[in-house]
């Protein structure tokens, strides 16, 4: 499950969504191919942003611009969220980070954030775990139509990011991800993940590089 996201930010965190565009990338970005490539847009739901509302203006932004291009290019965008059912049934009581998510009392009624323009023929993968494979089709979804390639972006880094990104990449899908189009309360965390575990695993790409790959 996503971690526990905690509403409390300290100061810098619009440094931390800004950073990323003076982040320094690999002059060779691997080009894609729209009809096989698909933008992953993860936990971008009502609920969590309300948890940010320094930031959530931003990041809207940021991921309605990337969306918006996607779609230009033909490349597929698929949204995928947490959600749980009254009680939260699909949480077990040895799961740690879901006792955490349980005692929030949210993700059950909330909705993905209508500012990213939801398109009827856009799926939406219901997610009861971080990773946003585990216990969905969205594997089976990708790979009927032929998908390989994945521009993964979410909230938060250290939760559905960390988790989605490690598993996509040990299913073999080629990785890219859009820092400016990710957040972590934990901005430090956030910062150590896009310089080590997803640059091993993925190209990162600032907003302005992922729209220059999707001109």
């Amino acid at each position: 499950m996503a971690n526990s996201v905690r509403p409390s930010v300290g100061e810098g965190e619009d440094d931390g969504i800004r950073s990323a565009s003076e982040q320094r990338m690999s002059p060779q970005i691997p080009p894609i191919v729209p009809a096989q490539t698909a933008l992953v847009v993860m936990h971008y739901r009502t609920d969590i942003l309300g948890l940010f509302p320094s930031v959530a203006p931003a990041l809207l932004a940021n991921t309605r611009k990337l969306c918006d291009a996607a779609r230009a290019k033909g490349v597929r965008v698929c949204f995928a969220n947490l959600r749980f059912g009254p009680g939260y049934p699909e949480v077990s009581p040895r799961n740690k980070n879901g006792q955490g998510i349980k005692q929030l009392g949210r993700f059950i009624d909330d909705r993905t954030a209508p500012e990213l323009g939801q398109r009827p023929d856009e799926p939406l993968i219901i997610a009861h775990r971080a990773s946003v494979f585990f216990g969905t089709d969205l594997q089976t979804r990708l790979s009927s139509q032929g998908v390989d390639s994945l521009i993964m972006v979410g909230i938060a880094s250290t939760g559905v990011v960390l988790s989605s990104v490690a598993y996509a990449s040990d299913a073999d899908f080629r990785l890219y991800t859009v820092k400016d189009c990710c957040y972590d309360p934990d901005l430090v965390v956030h910062e150590h993940l896009f310089a080590t575990a997803f640059d091993t695993r993925t190209t990162v790409l600032s907003l302005g590089d992922a729209l220059l790959l999707l001109a």
